[in-house]
């Protein structure tokens, strides 16, 4: 998988933290200088971190388990989704639903709701509704789709959390701690790592440093899911070989028939 260079970070801002005067002192270990009043994010450590959460992220894709994404802040939004495109992967970019990990059932039964109004306009029901009814149903529906469309697909709590902005997406990260999901995160100078497992410091403002980062995490999950796909087709491959050696090993093991044996009888 090819690394995001030092260069390539350095041109998208990655290094930029917030001012001085907002910093939070548990990002010291990731702070390179202050200029003008502005913190310096050493890339250096951003690099090695990850590189950590790449490959962290590679093996969980490898697992053919989930990880949510989660970026609503304006910056992010269409870079993420873009980014997590035929990968399979979930993310919410409108607002986080209180309680989406913590209460995952009900989540569920309000994705269910939206399936089933699917299923009301393909079986005629929604025809037999009057224009009033129709019209809410399909309010109902596009309200759905816009909040829970992308997360369709999870079927059970994700792996894993990768969070854009750890300050906005504080409830996220809370309700993860707490059922003990592992919260992969770009942290700004301005922001608390302790709650995260693998940090990313890093500018979680500018777009162009958000497409980085994003960027190489979803490449390692896509490596991840390819090499799933080849180790399943080889596995197959491989099945009918073995089960041909077994029958030919059978044939070996019947006793043979002597052809003098009919002629003593």
């Amino acid at each position: 998988m090819p690394k995001v260079s030092f260069e390539e970070l350095l041109d998208a801002g990655v290094h930029f933290g917030h001012l001085t005067r907002k910093w939070n002192p548990k990002m010291k270990p990731y702070i390179f200088m202050e200029r003008n009043g502005i913190h310096i994010i050493d890339l250096q450590k951003t690099q090695v971190k990850m590189d950590e959460a790449a490959n962290a992220l590679r093996q969980i894709a490898k697992s053919g388990r989930k990880i949510l994404f989660v970026a609503t802040k304006k910056q992010a939004k269409d870079t993420v989704a873009d980014a997590l495109k035929d990968t399979g992967m979930p993310y919410v970019t409108e607002r986080w639903p209180g309680g989406m990990l913590t209460n995952f059932p009900t989540i569920r039964k309000a994705v269910k709701k939206m399936s089933n109004i699917d299923k009301m306009a393909t079986d005629g029901t929604l025809d037999n509704m009057s224009k009033r009814e129709r019209l809410q149903v399909s309010r109902q529906r596009a309200k759905l789709e816009k909040n829970l469309g992308s997360i369709a697909d999870l079927t059970k709590l994700p792996a894993a959390l990768f969070v854009v902005d750890v300050q906005k997406e504080y409830i996220a990260v809370k309700e993860a701690n707490r059922l003990n999901i592992p919260v992969f995160a770009m942290v700004d100078t301005c922001c608390d790592p302790s709650n995260i497992d693998f940090v990313i410091p890093a500018n979680d403002d500018a777009t162009r440093s958000i497409e980085v980062v994003v960027g190489e995490m979803v490449a390692a999950i896509r490596e991840g899911i390819m090499e799933r796909r080849m180790e399943r087709a080889n596995a197959a491959n491989e099945q009918p070989a073995n089960e041909d050696a077994e029958e030919a090993e059978e044939e070996g093991s019947k006793p043979r028939k002597i052809e003098g044996d009919e002629d003593e009888e």
